[in-house]
């Protein structure tokens, strides 16, 4: 029973994480982006803050080194992403950040040497394929928005990859609010440096911005990091990979975006990439 409320437990993440891009989108609309980050993670490190209040009396220098790998990470990946959204539609925004789960096997390899699966590299092909059919102009160039959120991938593969190895170690909670904090002065320092100093949202953003950091950031992050201790690594990546998905659907829905049939099938192929690349051998006996 814990496994299945644990599933169904990621599937809402998926679906909170798909409403994000739309809620993104919706901020830029009044707020600059190191903007909307920096009230996101402020949010976020003072909500974890109040949680794990107790545990951090005891917080140790190698956990604060951890968790501010996993913050540098995270701020880069999310920079980056609201950036090329500036430039690009939710749904393309959504699926290009999908690859991140097909990217972290290969830095397990740079960083510690780990055998790549077949069924990865398989994955890594298709990822092209999907990326070109979706993002690729008739000039065969590839559009700003769509360039920096593929680097966008990048940073979310290195966050992953840093979590994965951290959490096996240190505590969760600690490891969350260091992230957060890191992630919030990164976002502030680069807001005041870009001259995003003056705010001037309108309700909409407020509301927008509230729903990244309250909801989308601190419950999300939360119920992750608890439903995995049910469900292994592979299959959570598979089930959050979904988040592509419901970014398109409420961008469809609430955005009144328009896919083209080349767009549906790229998204489709990227998305049976990210499966694919995440289907392990003890999988595909059991099945």
């Amino acid at each position: 029973m814990k496994k299945w409320a644990a599933i169904g437990g990621l599937v809402l993440v998926t679906v909170i994480w798909g409403g994000g891009f739309v809620a993104s989108d919706m901020a830029l609309e009044s707020l600059m982006p190191f903007q909307i980050m920096a009230i996101r993670f402020l949010m976020a490190a003072i909500l974890m803050g109040i949680i794990s209040c107790k545990s951090l009396k005891d917080i140790s220098r190698e956990e604060i080194k951890a968790g501010s790998l996993m913050g540098v990470a995270l701020f880069a990946a999310f920079s980056l992403q609201i950036i090329g959204l500036q430039y690009t539609t939710p749904s393309k925004n959504a699926f290009l950040t999908a690859l991140n789960v097909v990217i972290v096997p290969f830095i397990a390899f740079v960083l510690l040497k780990k055998r790549i699966p077949g069924k990865v590299l398989i994955g890594a092909a298709m990822s092209v394929v999907g990326v070109a059919l979706l993002s690729l102009n008739g000039d065969l160039s590839l559009g700003i928005g769509d360039l920096l959120t593929l680097f966008c991938a990048v940073g979310f593969a290195f966050q992953i990859f840093f979590t994965g190895e951290f959490v096996k170690k240190y505590s969760a909670t600690k490891l969350n609010f260091v992230q957060m904090a890191v992630a919030f002065l990164l976002s502030i320092i680069f807001m005041f440096a870009s001259g995003q100093g003056e705010i001037h949202a309108t309700t909409e953003g407020w509301l927008s911005v509230a729903y990244l950091g309250v909801v989308s950031t601190t419950i999300c992050y939360l119920l992750q990091t608890a439903c995995q201790k049910y469900v292994d690594e592979t299959k959570a990546a598979i089930i959050l990979s979904m988040e592509s998905v419901f970014g398109t659907l409420f961008s469809m829905l609430i955005l009144h975006e328009v896919l083209s049939l080349r767009m549906f099938v790229g998204c489709g192929i990227i998305l049976a990439a990210v499966i694919i690349a995440n289907l392990s051998e003890t999988d595909t006996v059991n099945s």
